[in-house]
């Protein structure tokens, strides 16, 4: 299949000096789809056009700070990086593409932004399903000595400068970048866009501000979410990797879901590693699709 096929790559400015690099194609129930760290937007080239042929447009976007995605001045709190941040780049993204409502789907950090712009913005999101996700509260209330050492990248980017310099220094060492069959799992373009990501110091910045972000304010505004009882009122779709350790850190997933959303539709492990949307691309679309056509 040809990288992307369907979908065309753009740049959309979104307000606040923010433009986002995306690819959108497609007609139909409008979907956004949110991809983690340390990827960009091209990690679903194998899935979007999947959705497209399902009926979908499906818009791409490098979050900000990631990818060909701008990279905004930070502030002490890290909250240009914050998710209702990049939420608010969603949602104005979408609206410039003229999408008022649509659905979103998130893996890892992508999961995060798709919460918080389920939360803030609820009419603007008719579904969402989170991939490799439990809220950031959640993790920290189960942050004992397992999941520190499993998950300590989590507290080591949050320190300034030494994981700027040790990533940079060897950025193709530190994510692994150029192991045995990498570039076959990914896909040689997609493969290609992730090494000039990681190989511009001014995007790992910016990627380890997304971490800094999310021990600080996102934690907050999560805490008073949770405080004040806020939950998802959209169907949401829970999708895990199988042979990651979430569930094996902190069990059933959905049932920690179940405390986030008033409309759970399920979900469950796909036979894959972290990066689902490259490793196992048509088990993920067979689980997307008939969740975003009965939420449509």
């Amino acid at each position: 299949m040809p990288f992307f096929d369907g979908l065309e790559e753009s740049r959309v400015d979104v307000g606040d000096g923010v433009v986002l690099r995306l690819r959108a194609g497609g007609t139909g129930p409008p979907v956004v789809l949110l991809h983690g760290h340390p990827r960009t937007h091209t990690t679903w080239h194998r899935v979007a056009p999947l959705l497209v042929a399902a009926g979908h447009t499906v818009v791409c976007p490098d979050l900000r700070g990631y990818g060909g995605s701008s990279k905004p001045e930070t502030t002490p709190d890290h909250a240009p990086y914050s998710k209702r941040a990049m939420a608010g780049d969603v949602v104005a993204l979408m609206r410039a593409l003229g999408h008022h409502r649509f659905a979103v789907v998130g893996h890892d950090r992508g999961s995060y932004v798709g919460l918080r712009t389920a939360l803030d913005h609820p009419g603007a999101v008719t579904s969402l399903a989170v991939l490799d996700c439990i809220p950031i509260v959640e993790h920290l209330d189960r942050a004992d000595a397992r999941f520190a050492t499993a998950w300590w990248h989590w507290f080591f980017f949050a320190q300034p400068e030494k994981p700027e310099r040790a990533i940079s220094a060897d950025p193709e060492a530190w994510y692994g970048s150029l192991a045995p069959g990498r570039v076959e799992v990914m896909g040689a373009e997609n493969h290609a866009d992730h090494l000039a990501a990681i190989r511009n110091p001014a995007t790992v910045h910016a990627m380890l501000e997304d971490y800094r972000a999310g021990l600080g304010v996102d934690r907050a505004a999560e805490e008073a979410d949770r405080a004040a009882g806020r939950r998802v009122g959209c169907p949401t779709l829970v999708l895990w990797s199988a042979r990651d350790d979430l569930e094996e850190l902190h069990g059933d997933p959905l049932a920690i879901w179940a405390d986030w959303t008033t409309d759970l539709r399920g979900g469950g492990p796909i036979d894959s590693g972290h990066h689902l949307a490259e490793e196992a691309p048509h088990e993920l679309a067979a689980a997307l699709i008939p969740f975003l056509a009965a939420t449509a």
